[in-house]
């Protein structure tokens, strides 16, 4: 997917990328390693510090890492410069953002060929066609009171949605996609609720030792935890006229 990434956007080491809602770095530290630098941008302090200890333990020093959301993409472009973005990556965190005043604040900021791509790593883990993934449903639901549709913004629906606002934005509009089967821990697919859920829906501090150790239970019948998954990039190339 990274060389996707860089192809559709013929990025080289002398590009500036902004990774927009980075977490910890799982997308910005593959691309730190083809282009010149990478901002990565998350409202998280802790996503940082992670994604910081990622990045020396890599040896990757040619990243930023600020506090900050997609609103704040106006902002960062004034420190930038205009036309001096490759691209600006969001990698499934789009779902909390305003996608199309982002898209359209993006066009200034970007080079000609360069635009935005939206990056989402398949099915939400409670919503797949799994005995475990069924079973991790039915706890959360038990957990939080109420059933669970979220799809965070993989759904084909939101999708379109998303191809839509990058066409009215003025961006040629492209998808690739590449598929690989994973096997998970329980203490990822832990680690992946608490990412994903809300922070007003997270079990509180003193309650997640327990919940983890339910939860581990609950999916221990259903080892292996296979996942069959889909990355899906939605490209956005501004169009050659709009970026003069």
């Amino acid at each position: 997917m990274i060389d996707s990434l860089v192809g559709a956007f013929g990025l080289t080491t002398d590009d500036v990328v902004v990774d927009l809602g980075c977490g910890t770095g799982q997308l910005t530290l593959p691309i730190a390693e083809r282009v010149r630098s990478v901002v990565a941008v998350d409202p998280e302090p802790d996503m940082l510090l992670r994604a910081r200890r990622a990045a020396r333990e890599r040896g990757v020093a040619n990243v930023t890492w600020m506090i900050g959301a997609d609103t704040d993409i106006p902002t960062l472009g004034a420190l930038i410069g205009d036309r001096r973005l490759g691209v600006v990556t969001i990698g499934q965190a789009l779902h909390w953002m305003d996608h199309e005043e982002l898209f359209r604040a993006v066009v200034p900021l970007v080079r000609p060929g360069g635009g935005v791509a939206v990056v989402t790593n398949g099915t939400p883990l409670w919503l797949q066609n799994t005995a475990w993934s069924r079973a991790l449903r039915g706890h959360l639901e038990d957990w939080l009171g109420s059933e669970l549709t979220s799809t965070c913004g993989t759904d084909e629906a939101s999708r379109r949605r998303y191809s839509d606002g990058l066409a009215a934005a003025g961006y040629d509009v492209a998808v690739t996609s590449v598929d690989y089967l994973d096997e998970l821990s329980a203490e990822q697919i832990v680690g992946g609720v608490y990412s994903a859920l809300p922070v007003d829906r997270l079990p509180s501090p003193e309650q997640r030792p327990r919940f983890a150790e339910r939860l581990c239970h609950v999916l221990q019948p259903h080892r292996p935890f296979t996942e069959q998954v889909q990355v899906t990039m939605l490209i956005g190339r501004v169009h050659v006229s709009a970026a003069r």
